[in-house]
């Protein structure tokens, strides 16, 4: 008995194994290609979507009305939540870049550090993730609750285009929200490191300021415009594509919020990459 259950046992311990290796298989084939073809379904959308805003703005027909209620309410939604996670991240960051700069004995740099760690990353990176977290998930149940109850196939029965009359100007308006956002964060982050770092640390404001304008530049304030547009504009366009393709009546809509969020804030984290390492390629920071 003994030896035929150690054979049953090995067999199954043999299936069991052949079950998973298949599955991990099929999960290797089908999401990497599923995940191609979502993402290049949210670029061709991306593209349209600002194809379609130059051409409204150039004839006239752009919906300024739409335009201004999204745009009113993405602010109001999250100038909150980023201006108040842009403080903590501020007081860390100048924690950190002091502790650093007086073990090496370089405590005059930490004005310098932590004022261009906020504009260059935490700024617009900060502000991207709360736009994903706040307006990206209401966009995304907004147009996937429109999806369910057949609205969007309902405008495109009677000849309106849901990308222009839907996407457009939701992509406006979260550009130029996170731009807006982007630039009060980089202030407030810079104004809170100064305290922290003078009040708190004991450091002289007169050493902040001169190491802070020996390094930063104007390209630096360029870099975070740029990037908060394009981080804007991810999130919106991921978060229009989940909404517009939302499927399964209401836990549909869950599922396609949870995918939103978490599609945006990885596509932010590998643009943002990019973003660095393109601009210290193209713009090598200087010495004192």
């Amino acid at each position: 008995m003994s030896t035929s259950e150690d054979i049953s046992t090995g067999r199954d311990e043999r299936s069991a194994i052949t079950e998973i290796t298949s599955w991990v298989r099929g999960y290797l084939g089908r999401h990497p290609l599923a995940a191609l073809h979502t993402v290049g379904g949210q670029v061709v959308m991306g593209v349209h979507a600002v194809r379609y805003l130059v051409a409204d703005i150039v004839t006239g027909q752009f919906p300024f009305r739409e335009f201004l209620r999204q745009a009113a309410f993405m602010a109001k939604t999250s100038y909150v939540p980023t201006l108040a996670v842009a403080l903590p991240i501020s007081a860390t960051l100048s924690i950190q870049f002091g502790l650093l700069a007086g073990q090496v004995g370089a405590t005059a740099l930490a004005g310098a550090a932590s004022g261009l760690a906020v504009i260059r990353q935490a700024a617009p990176l900060v502000t991207a993730m709360l736009l994903a977290a706040a307006v990206g998930s209401a966009i995304c149940a907004d147009l996937g609750s429109r999806a369910i109850r057949e609205e969007i196939d309902a405008m495109e029965v009677m000849g309106v285009s849901p990308l222009r009359r839907l996407v457009v100007p939701r992509l406006a308006a979260g550009v130029m929200v996170a731009m807006g956002l982007t630039g009060a964060s980089c202030f407030v982050g810079f104004l809170a490191g100064y305290l922290f770092n003078v009040y708190v640390q004991n450091g002289t404001p007169g050493s902040f300021l001169a190491t802070f304008s020996s390094f930063a530049t104007v390209g630096d304030l360029y870099l975070a415009m740029v990037k908060s547009a394009v981080f804007g504009a991810i999130v919106t366009v991921v978060a229009c594509e989940k909404g517009l393709s939302t499927k399964g009546g209401p836990g549909g809509v869950a599922n396609s919020v949870n995918a939103a969020v978490v599609a945006s804030i990885m596509l932010l984290m590998v643009v943002n990459v990019g973003f660095t390492q393109l601009y210290t390629m193209l713009f090598p920071r200087t010495t004192l």
